[in-house]
Formats: structure tokens, C-alpha cells, sequence
């Protein structure tokens, strides 16, 4: 009866999104040419290939975030046994674009069947895993339920309950319950993921706690910061300067962050403010809001230029940076200052690497954050807003080394961006602290790996 009524509310709620699903995958492009893979039905060559694959581990991941974790948790595998291979699946096709950068070209990239029996049953017959690891707070009853009766070992790593699901695992218990018992193993950032988990119903011997696998995912990308400070270079937002970066906003944050320029610019002409969006569609309307405050916004995409109302003096200040990349194809820099608009895609850590002072996204005018570690680890002082709940065991760890600074509101951000960009020794120190505390809780993914691969090992041949 339980798992009857979970097949038919999640078949009423696909019904419910369908449509707008349908106006996402128009919009972002993506998997209108794999959409057979929702119903584990895949091209003959992929087909093909899966037969030949037999006992892979199959690793499922969602967000861009989740891939990178994932692609870590992969090479990591590897390391351990060199000739495993991996079907690694994802939902979005923004998860897609990121996860053929990690794959290798021994492995299947799909995407993952919708958790309806029939398709479920339909995926494993094909994929015939050897394992399958979801990764943070991935629970898809069906493909559990499937995969622990052909006796499939099952992971979830980097294991977290978010404060706003915590409430309703708990009341839900006879029903979380059993499907978190059917987990070989459940690797938990922190305790109180942990005591969540148990509260669901989960068995607390399956649990370890290990520690976020983020601190191992965040690693600079020099290249791209070369590439990106070249950019900034030639639109006079270069080492002389003092960057502030938005980084991953969410609708809001950037009115907040422009309103914020637009004070502070007047008093220090070496300001400079770069937004990235989180969702690159929404670029047209970050452009909006940067020219209705009088600005003319420079798109990373296209480097359109324009004349500036907060015009910049000749003084040329020391830019405080962390390893500041300095770019070798500099061009005469715009006249005046602009805002920057980097509106691609995977040049996030290069932008962070070029930056002074760094806001972390959905921590504002949104509830729970984008990644923090990031920014720190490349040097960036790095400031969040109040809403940090996705992030809970990583805030916890950052906030006790002094790595970053957590606001209350838009106008304790107004006051920590003006005295760190006239303070130059303080943002340095904050963001050596950013660097050293990252670096020091690096190795979670490694030990769980080890683990993983061990469980994967013992499993009986044939099963």
C-alpha cells in the first residue's frame, strides 16, 4: 500500500510540473534528444556499450554543485580500483553540460529514469549496476527499493538534511524509514545531518560522519582566471583596481549589490562590480536592473561597451587579491567604470580568482546559499548573507576559523563591503584565512572513497 500511494502522488505530481518542465527544456535546450533516457529506453549505441558494462557503478547527481562533488567521488574510486567504470546520470541539462567534463570516455553518461517502476526496472536491466551512489540529499524511493532487491550496494554521500526538510522527514518517519535502512552506507557532512537522518528513521550504525565532500571539490582553475583576467583587463576592472564580485545571485541580490556600487563608487573611484548569475538566462534581466541604475553593462558573452555616469579617477589604487593573475593580452582599458555582466558558463572560479570581495548568492533575498569554499580558497574576502541552511556544516567550520563574514542584512553588506575595500590589510587577512581553513579540511572524499570501494569489492560475484 505504501509504495502504491507514493506511485500514484508522484505520478500526479510529474503531471502538475509537465508543463512548466516542458518551458525549461525549450528555454535551456538540453535532453529533448536523450528524452528517452526518462524512461530507460537509450540509443543502440549506448545500449551497446552499457551491455558491455556490466557491475559499473552507477552515480547520480543533480546540480552543477552535486556533479562536482560526484566527478570527485569518481576519480577518487579509480584511484582505488582502476578498472572500475561508471554510468553516471543526472536530471538537468545544465547537470549534463558539467558532467562531460567529469566522465571518462570508459564511461555512460544518461540521464537518470524517472522513478516510476516500469522505468526504473527497465534502467537497471540495461545499466545491471555493481553499485549505485546518490549523492547529498538524492532519495529516490522506487530506484532504491529496485536496487536493494537485486542486492545492489547503496550509498549516500555527502549526506545532509536541510533545516526546512528536517520537520518533514521527521513526521514522515514510517515512510522515510524504511527506504534510508536499505542503504549499505550513509556518509553525513555533520552530526546534526546525522541525528536527522536517525530521527527519519535511518539506522544509526550505517551512518559515518565525514565531513563535507565540498572542501575536496573546490580547487582553483588557472587557466580560466588567466583567461577572465584578461577580460577584466581590458575593461579597466584589472589588478589596479578593486573587484567586488556577486557570485551565483539570485533575483534581488544584484539590485541590492548595483544599489551598493552605486553609494561606495562615489567614494572610491577604484571600485569595480562584477555580477555572475546563477542562472545564465536570467541575464537579460540583471542587464536591466545594472542600466536602470544608470550604469552600461559589459556582457562577458558579447563585451559590449558603452560611457559610464560614475566615472573613475586616475589614481591608481593596489588591487588586495590573493594571487591576482596577471593577464598577458591587455588591451587599452574601457574609459570609466563599468558593470560587468559574466553571463557563461563554468567560468565562475576564474571570475573568484580575479576578485577582492566576493557575496555569495542566495544568502540574501533567498534561502539556502550557493557555495562559500570557493571564494575563499582562491583569496577572495568573502561575505554571506543570513540564509545559509544548504551550507550548515561548512558555515559552522568557516565561521569558527574567521574564514568569512556573515551579514544580517543588505545594509550590514553596504558597511562590510565599505570597510574592506578601504581596508586593504583586512580583506588580505580574511582571505588567507579563507584559504588556510579550506585547505586544512580537505581529505573527506578520499577516506569515504577508500570505504566505498572495499563494500563494492566484497560484494558476492554475480549479484
Amino acid at each position: 500500500m505504501r509504495w502504491l500511494f507514493y506511485n500514484v502522488l508522484f505520478a500526479v505530481a510529474y503531471l502538475a510540473m509537465l508543463p512548466q518542465f516542458l518551458l525549461r527544456m525549450r528555454r535551456r535546450g538540453g535532453y529533448r534528444n536523450r528524452f528517452g533516457d526518462r524512461f530507460g529506453r537509450y540509443p543502440a549505441d549506448v545500449s551497446a556499450r552499457l551491455q558491455r558494462m556490466e557491475g559499473a557503478v552507477w552515480i547520480h547527481a543533480v546540480s552543477v554543485g552535486e556533479v562536482y562533488v560526484a566527478g570527485q567521488v569518481m576519480l577518487a574510486l579509480r584511484e582505488q580500483a582502476p578498472e572500475m567504470r561508471f554510468v553516471f546520470s543526472t536530471t538537468s541539462s545544465t547537470g549534463w553540460k558539467e558532467a562531460e567534463k567529469v566522465v571518462g570516455p570508459e564511461d555512460v553518461l544518461i540521464y537518470n529514469p524517472l522513478d516510476f517502476p516500469v522505468c526504473v526496472k527497465r534502467a537497471l536491466a540495461a545499466i545491471r549496476p555493481g553499485a549505485f551512489i546518490l549523492t547529498e540529499s538524492e532519495i529516490w524511493p522506487n530506484v532504491i527499493r529496485f536496487c536493494h532487491r537485486r542486492g545492489v550496494p547503496l550509498f549516500l554521500v555527502n549526506a545532509r538534511v536541510s533545516d526546512r526538510s528536517a520537520p518533514g522527514y521527521r513526521r514522515l518517519r514510517f515512510w522515510f524509514g524504511p527506504v534510508l535502512r536499505m542503504f549499505t552506507s550513509i556518509m553525513a557532512q555533520s552530526d546534526a545531518d546525522k541525528r536527522r537522518l536517525v530521527a527519519a528513521g535511518a539506522e544509526p550504525a550505517r551512518i559515518e560522519v565525514t565531513g563535507s565532500f565540498k572542501f575536496d571539490v573546490a580547487n582553483r582553475n588557472r587557466e580560466s582566471e588567466r583567461a577572465v583576467a584578461g577580460f577584466l583587463g581590458r575593461h579597466d576592472a584589472g589588478r589596479e583596481r578593486i573587484v567586488i564580485l556577486g557570485g551565483s545571485t539570485w533575483p534581488g541580490e544584484d539590485t541590492v549589490l548595483i544599489g551598493i556600487f552605486k553609494r561606495l563608487c562615489r567614494q572610491n573611484p577604484a571600485l569595480r562590480l562584477v555580477l555572475v548569475p546563477r542562472h545564465f538566462e536570467k541575464a537579460d534581466a540583471v542587464q536591466a536592473e545594472i542600466e536602470k541604475a544608470g550604469f552600461v553593462c559589459v556582457r562577458k558573452s558579447t563585451e559590449r561597451l558603452g560611457v559610464l555616469k560614475c566615472e573613475s579617477s586616475e589614481v591608481r589604487h593596489s588591487n588586495s587579491a590573493s594571487e591576482r593573475t596577471e593577464p598577458s593580452d591587455l588591451r587599452p582599458p574601457t574609459s570609466g567604470s563599468a558593470v560587468i555582466l559574466g553571463d557563461t558558463t563554468g567560468e565562475l572560479m576564474g571570475f573568484y580568482g580575479n576578485a577582492d570581495i566576493v557575496f555569495v548568492g542566495k544568502s540574501l533575498c533567498e534561502h539556502g546559499a550557493q557555495n562559500m569554499i570557493e571564494p575563499c580558497l582562491c583569496g577572495a574576502a568573502t561575505l554571506v548573507g543570513p540564509n545559509t541552511e544548504n551550507f550548515r556544516p561548512v558555515m559552522s567550520d568557516l565561521l569558527d576559523a574567521g574564514a568569512l563574514i556573515q551579514v544580517a542584512d543588505a545594509e550590514a553588506l553596504e558597511r562590510e563591503i565599505g570597510r574592506l575595500s578601504a581596508d586593504a590589510e583586512s580583506r588580505q587577512a580574511l582571505g588567507s584565512r579563507g584559504v588556510a581553513a579550506v585547505l586544512r579540511r580537505k581529505g573527506a572524499v578520499g577516506r569515504c572513497a577508500a570505504a566505498m570501494a572495499r563494500q563494492i569489492k566484497a560484494r558476492p560475484k554475480g549479484q
